[in-house]
């Protein structure tokens, strides 16, 4: 029972992907040349099934490319690939890759380029009749919870693609074969962007050229129970040479998520180092509108995060991942103790996952700006301090070599 509240989860809006390269180049002011194509190098008589389609967004930096490639071939999946070169490109065997034959049918070229790569899986949505209304599909019992749908077997509108000035989307909308869906839709919606940004809709994340957005919303559903909450099941994969955990920091700044004063992140850091190369970030908050207000925010929480035996049934990871990987789970469910809100009264709930990046960079990057400034802001104080009182110069020293070492 344990194992099975162990895989539930629920849509928010990540920063799907942040490979941590948010300060390469000159910071804000770096950008990257964002392209966009569909079903790269597909020629008749091959053809994809309704519906099904493979998007490669190519970001290209100076001396890096990243890779995004969505897919709903099978489960939904976002595919990020970072490599050191300005040539790299994707190659598909498109018949081994429309029959799912075997492994390895799809690859970035020259493969030696490729730095990092990562997915991250969506593979189910849960319903649970929350009796208790504790909204914490972690204590609910068995019995509670309706049979998942499976995102793998959904059928899947052609993937809508919007390029303007702001950034790349790519939406896709899917339902199930049942009633509940007869007027009702899961839509995943991935954005890319040249530059950075922050959008105008709650929560209003900031982005930049090195991270990637997405938007995940249930809406129309009928539910199966006047009590129904649902949540979102994610997987990630990677090599096995990596591992992930969850972590959750304070954040002080809730001008564009009030009341929201954490950040979570799912990161990915190397077997036996704590140097995080990869994460997806979200706040733990989600949406009952699709143009919400304060008070149609709802808190989000997420699970442990669990190593799965098995891959998820997902075309494009089964086509680039070959051996050696590591899979884990994640839920992140909505919703808190006694909430009044089910959501069979609004029937729209909708996630915000930002960042879905390689963070090798990052730190570095970010540590030169920050001692940068503090260099200046240093040297002004300093020259302050020695003219209105010389004996204070010590003080100052110490007091800086303190803030260091906390």
């Amino acid at each position: 029972m344990w194992a099975f509240k162990a895989n539930l989860v629920f849509s928010v809006l990540f920063v799907v992907f942040g490979a941590a390269l948010g300060f390469l180049g000159n910071g804000d002011t770096f950008r990257r040349k964002v392209s966009l194509e569909l079903n790269p190098g597909l020629t008749p008589p091959w053809v994809l099934p309704p519906g099904v389609g493979l998007v490669h967004v190519r970001g290209l930096g100076l001396n890096d490319t990243l890779h995004f490639l969505l897919c709903n071939h099978g489960a939904p999946a976002l595919l990020m690939v970072h490599t050191n070169s300005t040539q790299s490109a994707v190659q598909v065997d498109w018949p081994v890759f429309i029959n799912r034959s075997s492994s390895g049918s799809l690859k970035v070229e020259p493969q030696s380029s490729v730095q990092y790569s990562s997915a991250l899986v969506f593979t189910r949505v849960w319903e649970y009749d929350d009796v208790n209304n504790t909204a914490d599909p972690q204590q609910t019992a068995e019995s509670s919870f309706y049979p998942p749908y499976e995102l793998q077997n959904f059928i899947w509108s052609d993937p809508k693609i919007t390029v303007n000035q702001t950034g790349h989307t790519v939406t896709l909308c899917g339902r199930e074969k049942t009633e509940s869906f007869l007027n009702g839709s899961l839509c995943l919606q991935f954005s890319a962007f040249e530059s950075v940004g922050r959008d105008k809709a709650w929560p209003s994340l900031r982005h930049n050229a090195n991270s990637s957005q997405l938007r995940v919303w249930l809406e129309g559903v009928t539910p199966r129970g006047n009590r129904s909450r649902f949540a979102l099941e994610f997987q990630s994969v990677g090599d096995s040479g990596f591992q992930g955990r969850v972590d959750v920091h304070s954040s002080i700044d809730d001008e564009y998520t009030p009341s929201i004063f954490k950040v979570s992140q799912w990161v990915s850091f190397p077997v036996n180092s704590s140097g995080v190369w990869g994460y997806n970030q979200w706040k733990p908050v989600a949406y009952r509108k699709a143009e919400p207000v304060f008070e149609d925010a709802t808190p989000c929480k997420h699970s442990q995060l669990v190593s799965m035996k098995r891959i998820p049934q997902s075309g494009l990871v089964q086509a680039y991942f070959t051996e050696d990987l590591q899979t884990y789970g994640l839920n992140i469910s909505f919703g808190i103790n006694k909430d009044p809100v089910f959501y069979s009264d609004t029937k729209y709930i909708k996630l915000f996952l930002p960042d879905l990046t390689h963070n090798k960079l990052f730190c570095w990057n970010k540590l030169m700006y920050i001692l940068f400034y503090i260099a200046i802001i240093s040297h002004s104080i300093f020259k302050l301090m020695y003219k209105q009182h010389k004996d204070s110069i010590f003080f100052y020293i110490c007091l800086m070599a303190s803030f260091f070492y906390d």
